[in-house]
């Protein structure tokens, strides 16, 4: 099952096509705009065996940046209030680690995908990512880290973090159950979305019937908060400064705002 899949299928106005089978494009309409809908789904046949479970690898990269780029382009002569949104559904379980992929250049992949989504968002394309499922890792930082506005399900299987569990207890030598225990006290160790959310970097929390399939009006409570995003990317910045002045990361980033603040006052 690929909540990606599912979701951009449902958000779709018509066909579902892919720029390669682990990439899938769609339209959606979004109010008075037809958004570009843009995921990362799994390929069981990909010749890369590290990415055939949605993981963000070299084709999912490459291609990724050929999606938004493609839109960027045929909407460059456009009003800057007509260029279309792009949303970034969201369900990636890492990049995709691998010995092959690495020795190939997975990181310049990776970074054509990012650099892809900031052109769009700094060329005035409402980029709106909506999480339905994990987003982890580099997989997300190259697959919607790069929005304007980052919407997610409010749902146990929506999980945002740097790294696995299990990955994450190995590395810092703790059992997972410890792990779990500080993310009681220390906020970015948790892997409750609603605690992510509070981190600054969530545009809204969105309650569904059902995130694995959803239903008729959990589609048009989505699209109305995706219309309403799109909104608000058109007014608000186009660099990624709300993350750091939202309220919520007014309350839960102070150190990273003394930390800018400091060093853009030494920088002067």
């Amino acid at each position: 099952m690929s909540r990606g899949r599912n979701w951009t299928r449902a958000l779709a106005d018509g066909d579902v096509s892919g720029v390669v089978p682990s990439v899938i494009t769609a339209d959606t309409t979004l109010g008075g705009d037809v958004a570009r809908l843009v995921a990362v789904v799994p390929d069981p046949r990909s010749p890369y065996h590290r990415a055939r479970d949605g993981e963000v690898g070299l084709l999912e990269g490459l291609s990724l940046a050929e999606a938004v780029t493609g839109v960027v382009t045929a909407d460059a002569r456009l009003p800057d209030d007509r260029r279309r949104p792009i949303v970034a559904v969201v369900d990636v379980p890492s990049q995709a680690y691998g010995r092959v992929e690495e020795l190939l250049g997975l990181h310049h992949a990776l970074a054509v995908a990012v650099d892809a989504y900031a052109r769009a968002r700094t060329a005035g394309h409402p980029v709106i990512t909506l999480i339905v499922g994990t987003a982890l890792s580099g997989g997300f930082l190259a697959h919607g880290a790069q929005a304007n506005r980052i919407l997610a399900l409010n749902d146990p299987g929506v999980v945002v973090h740097a790294m696995h569990r299990k990955a994450a207890a190995k590395v810092t030598r703790r059992t997972v159950d410890e792990l779990d225990e500080l993310a009681r006290r220390i906020l970015p160790l948790s892997y409750d979305v609603t605690d992510w959310a509070r981190l600054g970097l969530c545009d809204e929390l969105l309650d569904v019937e059902n995130a694995d399939d959803p239903t008729g009006g959990d589609v048009g409570k989505v699209k109305d908060a995706l219309t309403a995003a799109v909104e608000r990317a058109r007014r608000g910045p186009r660099d990624l400064s709300d993350r750091l002045t939202s309220p919520a990361a007014r309350r839960t980033r102070a150190a990273s705002r003394r930390v800018r603040e400091t060093l853009a006052a030494q920088w002067r």
